[in-house]
Parts: structure tokens; C-alpha cells; sequence
């Protein structure tokens, strides 16, 4: 859905904004939720601490995702020093992030379980919880992917937090988004089926809702 959407379907393109919104704001939440209750107030002090989506917006992500149909939020702030686990704290406020994407997923998959045999397959509702599955799913798997930004990569680093593999720490960190923007526009122009696995997951776990 993209602005081209807004002159052929207003209301498509309105529930499509609303998914990412209402997506966006249970996700970076879930974050500043994570932090929060293992001892770090820094995303709450930057009023992150909310189910606002205008709390999370970022407006160069909203416009790319009204323009190509591929948009994201602010990152949620927080100090891995004040967390009451050192190690593996980072990995928890970032994996909070995909486990909310799994939880409204579902539960958007089990209302459209139940509610398309009775409104129908045309119906808002039933649009809105449709593209709530799927979105919700497809985020998860790709923010599950152990490059940074990508929250996968804060469990890595856990897994790599020994001495010896400070070197490749770094290079992970510093080549990582790089690396990820690299696949991204490779797979976006030539069409390569990088992330397809994404797609081929989200709508697997949506069909075994649907069963």
C-alpha cells in the first residue's frame, strides 16, 4: 500500500496507515516496557513509555512508507549499563520487540479465525485484522535477522560478549548496517528473493492460525 493506494482506495490505504501505527506502537512500547522493568528509566525520561504511535513516528519512515510501502519508527533509547542483567539485558529489551509482534499477530489471526465467516472478507474489520497478522509476523522474522540495527543482533552480540570475539563484534556492528541496506536494495532492484524466506514464513504461521 502506497500513495498510489490513497487515489484508488482511500479506505485501504487508511486501515493500511493504521495497521503500521497501531503495529508500531505495541512494538517500540514493548521495548521501552522491557528496559523499564529491568531497572533502566531512560526510554520512560524521553516519554517513550507509551501506547502513543505519535510517540514512535519517525517521519522519514512514515513518508517512505506512504511512497515504496516500507516504513519504520524510532528506535527506542536505553542504557544496557543501568539493566539488572549485563549480558544478556540487551538482548531481552530488543527481544521484546518481536515477541509483541507474535502476541498481536496471533491474536489478530485468531479474531480473523473467527469473525471473516460472519463480516466477510471485504469487511474493514476483517482488512484490518488480515494485514495485522501479517504485518505483525512478517516484522517479527525480519527484525529477528542477527544484524544491527535489527533487534536479532542484540541476542548475537549476547552470544559473542566473550573477549576473543571482540574483533568480530565490531566488524558486525560497524559493517552490519551496511550490510543489511546492501541486501535490502539488492533484493529490492534485482529482484534476488533474499528476504522471500520473510514473506514465506509470515503467511505459513498466518495459514496455521487459519486452519
Amino acid at each position: 500500500a502506497t500513495l498510489s493506494t490513497l487515489f484508488e482506495d482511500p479506505w485501504m490505504f487508511l486501515v493500511f496507515v493504521l495497521v503500521f501505527l497501531f503495529t508500531l506502537a505495541i512494538h517500540e512500547f514493548s521495548h521501552a516496557f522491557a528496559a523499564h522493568l529491568l531497572g533502566d528509566p531512560t526510554a520512560e525520561r524521553a516519554n517513550r513509555l507509551t501506547l502513543n504511535p505519535l510517540a514512535h513516528v519517525d517521519i522519514v519512515g512514515f513518508l517512505a512508507l506512504v511512497t515504496v510501502g516500507f516504513g519504520w519508527g524510532k528506535p527506542v533509547p536505553f542504557n544496557p549499563y543501568n539493566l539488572k542483567y549485563p549480558r544478556w539485558g540487551p538482548a531481552l529489551v530488543a527481544g521484546a520487540g518481536p515477541f509483541s509482534n507474535l502476541l498481536v499477530g496471533s491474536i489478530c489471526a485468531l479474531l480473523l479465525r473467527f469473525l471473516a465467516p460472519v463480516f466477510g472478507d471485504n469487511n474493514l474489520l476483517i482488512i484490518f485484522l488480515a494485514s495485522g497478522a501479517l504485518l505483525n509476523f512478517l516484522l517479527m522474522f525480519f527484525n529477528l535477522i542477527p544484524l544491527p540495527p535489527l533487534d536479532g543482533s542484540k541476542a548475537l552480540f549476547a552470544v559473542l560478549a566473550a573477549e576473543r570475539h571482540r574483533g568480530l563484534r565490531n566488524w558486525i556492528e560497524t559493517r552490519g548496517p551496511m550490510l543489511l541496506m546492501g541486501l535490502i536494495v539488492l533484493d529490492v532492484f534485482l529482484g534476488l528473493g533474499i528476504f522471500a524466506w520473510i514473506s514465506i514464513a509470515a503467511r505459513g504461521l498466518l495459514r496455521l492460525f487459519l486452519q
